[in-house]
């Protein structure tokens, strides 16, 4: 071991307990690329394992991303780390994941990874929602069933970020042009009703891996069930996923014309998920795309 023992003798034994076997811990090395966790590569007794740590009252966060994960797998059309043990011990929360080694991906990857999530969407559910609230980064998110996915997404989505944003102080027109986005985004569903597809709520660019052998992998999730065009719109939110992925989209699950208007809809809920937890720098941003939705609306 490379670090303090506690909390990993305690973190040892949950393993050990869940997985039914005997393990104790050997070597621990940081992990870079969380912005809200701390992450470990955690090995011993012939096994590897990657363990997030954060503060004891943010244990929630990781309960909530182990029913995802657990969630993404059910549905067994895309790969991602096996939820292992979450709990805590010294004070600090902890997930245990499977561990799985990532290689570089390429356009092939890339493509089956488009082939994967349009699969994904496939797999549907009876209401837009889910069992349990989550989080979208470190905001809480909400995931109440529900019939109606405008009313979903108004109250659910963007009406609780804008809520959110007046509560911590933005204002001014970022709420005026929320309020009139609120009242007259649903023109903007007409002649399309989405069914309730499995959606891993925040797949950006950091959020997606390639293993060694090529397959793709998705990690991080904020599941729900709600309008497929969301997770697509999220995948162009922060640099695109490249064009195999989307043409592979495409082909295996063909997207609405009026998906290039809804994804700035879609968009927007994240831009103010941005603004709410790191500040007003992306208000603008959140601004410009209110602009352009109620442009087109007329």
């Amino acid at each position: 071991m490379t670090a303090q023992r506690a909390p990993w003798d305690a973190i040892a034994a949950s393993i050990a307990a869940a997985e039914g076997i005997s393990f104790r811990p050997e070597r621990l090395e940081p992990v870079g690329g969380g912005c809200i966790n701390q992450a470990y590569r955690l090995e011993g007794t012939g096994r590897r394992y990657f363990v997030k740590l954060n503060r004891a009252e943010n244990a929630t966060l990781f309960e909530a991303e182990a029913a995802g994960l657990e969630e993404l797998l059910a549905a067994a059309v895309v790969k991602a780390p096996r939820p292992i043990t979450h709990g805590v011990a010294h004070r600090q929360a902890f997930l245990v994941l499977e561990y799985l080694e990532l290689g570089r991906g390429d356009a092939a990857s890339l493509a089956a990874l488009g082939v994967a999530l349009a699969r994904l969407h496939r797999h549907t559910a009876e209401h837009f929602g889910w069992r349990q609230d989550n989080f979208i980064g470190a905001t809480r998110q909400r995931n109440p069933w529900s019939a109606d996915w405008i009313a979903f997404w108004r109250e659910a989505r963007l009406g609780f970020q804008l809520e959110l944003a007046a509560r911590r102080g933005h204002r001014g027109p970022l709420q005026h042009l929320g309020e009139r986005l609120l009242e007259r985004f649903p023109a903007l569903f007409q002649g399309y009703a989405p069914v309730p597809s499995l959606l891993h709520g925040d797949l950006w660019a950091g959020n997606h891996g390639v293993t060694r052998d090529g397959t793709p992998v998705v990690f991080d999730p904020a599941v729900y069930y709600g309008d497929r065009e969301a997770d697509l719109a999220m995948t162009e939110l922060f640099g695109g996923f490249g064009p195999a992925f989307y043409r592979a989209y495409e082909e295996a699950y063909p997207l609405d014309p009026g998906y290039r208007v809804r994804k700035d809809l879609y968009n927007l809920y994240h831009v103010l998920n941005h603004v709410n937890l790191f500040g007003a720098r992306y208000a603008p941003q959140a601004q410009t795309l209110m602009e352009r939705l109620l442009a087109h609306l007329g």
